[in-house]
Parts: structure tokens; sequence; C-alpha cells
């Protein structure tokens, strides 16, 4: 492959590298050069460093010239739950297990993939995120709002970043929670080691973030409880959760150990203001038969 390199020029200091590297080959997204520095095929002065390392006067940036892949999402035929559809939204209930959109090694057998066998009316925004505003873990499950133009999907996300969404998770955590209510309020940041993973902090980069939860019932190994994100950070309710000494039944990445058949964590309610009518509405999705069944006596 032909190798490329550059001399940073004043034009270019204090600009991060990943920004550098876009302007350098427009034909790939940011995302995808993040995913390249992050696999250690690009150097700075012979070194490897971070996509937000920030360029200096003199440095020299080697790597490989990018070769274009084939980035068009392909539309497959898996089922969806629709919960409600009109024009200008979707609403859904993801299963667990699917993921939301492609990313580094991962372009089929997402949502995306299925939205588009589903509809072409779809925002494209992202094009590589069709119609998708928000997401859910891998394993988690639940609601979901898709948008189906530009105009909805800038709607909702000023609504997400305005923190007027209302949105309540049910999980089951391991051990009694003491308190019956409460909010975890600790900051968040992506881990130092591995950046798949978030952790508390507070660094000077970390971010904010709100948890109210309240206990629905406690059993003698485990907790039912409803949670209300204030804040949608990544990963925010199970490692908030874990914070709190209460990991969520079935997560491996946080609870370390398998004592459930899934995340035992799910999206029960999404409520917003409609991007048309400015109505607002509010929607279910049912709770899964392997929590509901380890919830006896609980009526969501």
């Amino acid at each position: 492959m032909e190798e490329k390199k550059c001399l940073i020029t004043p034009e270019f200091s204090s600009v991060r590298l990943d920004v550098f590297l876009r302007s350098q080959e427009p034909d790939f997204s940011r995302t995808h050069i993040k995913d390249i520095i992050l696999s250690k095929e690009i150097t700075v002065n012979g070194d490897f460093v971070k996509p937000h390392y920030k360029l200096k006067n003199g440095d020299e940036v080697c790597w490989q010239k990018l070769v274009a892949q084939d980035t068009t999402l392909k539309k497959e035929n898996i089922p969806l739950s629709i919960i409600y559809e009109d024009k200008d939204i979707l609403v859904l209930n993801k299963p667990s297990g699917l993921v939301v959109h492609p990313g580094a090694g991962n372009k089929t057998h997402t949502l995306a993939n299925a939205l588009l066998f589903h509809t072409s009316e779809l925002s494209n925004l992202s094009p590589d995120r069709p119609g998708i505003v928000h997401r859910l873990d891998k394993d988690t499950s639940g609601v979901m709002v898709v948008a189906k133009n530009n105009s909805a999907h800038m709607n909702l996300i000023k609504q997400f970043k305005k923190h007027s969404i209302e949105r309540c998770y049910i999980a089951l955590v391991e051990g009694k929670i003491e308190f019956d209510e409460g909010i975890i309020d600790v900051p968040l940041k992506r881990h130092s080691v591995d950046r798949k993973k978030m952790s508390v902090s507070y660094a000077d980069e970390a971010k904010e973030a709100h948890t109210v939860y309240k206990v629905l019932k406690r059993y003698p190994a485990v907790t039912a409880v409803a949670l209300f994100p204030q804040t949608g950070r990544t990963h925010q309710l199970r490692v908030h959760l874990n914070y709190l000494g209460h990991p969520i039944l079935g997560d491996m990445t946080y609870g370390l150990k398998k004592n459930f058949p899934r995340l035992a964590l799910h999206a029960k309610t999404l409520g917003f203001f409609h991007p048309s009518t400015n109505d607002f509405v509010k929607f279910e999705s049912p709770l899964p038969k392997e929590m509901k069944d380890a919830m006896p006596g609980v009526k969501i």
C-alpha cells in the first residue's frame, strides 16, 4: 500500500489528529478514521497516539493511503416489533441482542439494516445510521423512536439534548438496594484502559450523569428497580448501578458474572413531543418474559 507522510505546518497546529486526517482523506468518515488510529495503523513522530492527540508544528504524521470500502448499508429482512408509525416517526420494541447501528467490523444484522428493508422513508442526516436518533445497548431491550425524515430527526435530537425526553427503564440488580428511592449523581468518562467501557470519574473531561431510581420490590438476592435517566451517557445505567454496589443482572461487562440469561435491563416507556403536532406522546414496551417471570408480585 502507498505510504503517506505529512509534516505538520502552523495551519494544523493544535488540531486533533482525527480531524486532520479527515481533511486529508475526505472520502472517509471521522468514525472510520478514529477506528484506524485506534488500531495503530497511524503514527505521529513514529509513535502511536490517540485520536484526540493535538498536533504540533513540525510533527510527522505517517499512514497508509486509505482504500475505499463499500459502506453502503444492505437491506435485511429482520422482523420488527412496531408499536406505532406515521409519516414522521416509527416507534418499535427492540429485542435484546440486536445492535442498533453498524460499527467497526459490524456492517450487517443491525436495526438500521432492518429499518431499510421496512421503509425507504428514513432520515439521512447520518447515512450510516438511517433514522437512528438514539440507541440502546445491544443487550438492552425496549422502546425506541426512529425518525422518518430529517425535520423529525432534528426535532427529536433537540429534545434529547434538552433532556426533555421522558424515559423509564426496568432492571433487576444484584442484592437488596437499601433505600426505596434515590439519585445517583456521579460523572462518567471513557475508561482509560478499556475504551469499550465507561467509568466513574471526576476528571475534567468527565461528563455529568444523573439517574433517579425507585425500588419496585426486593427479593432474597435481587431487587427490581425502575430507573429514570436524566442524562443519556453511554452505559450510564449499567455503570451507575455498579457504582451503587448493585450491578444489573446478566451484565458481563460491569457485573462480571453470568447470573441471568441476558442483560436484565428493559426500556419500558418513552415520552416526547411529536415532531409535527407538538403533542406529548408516550409509548410503552411490554416487559420481556424472562424478566417478568423473575419479578413475581410486581405490576408494571
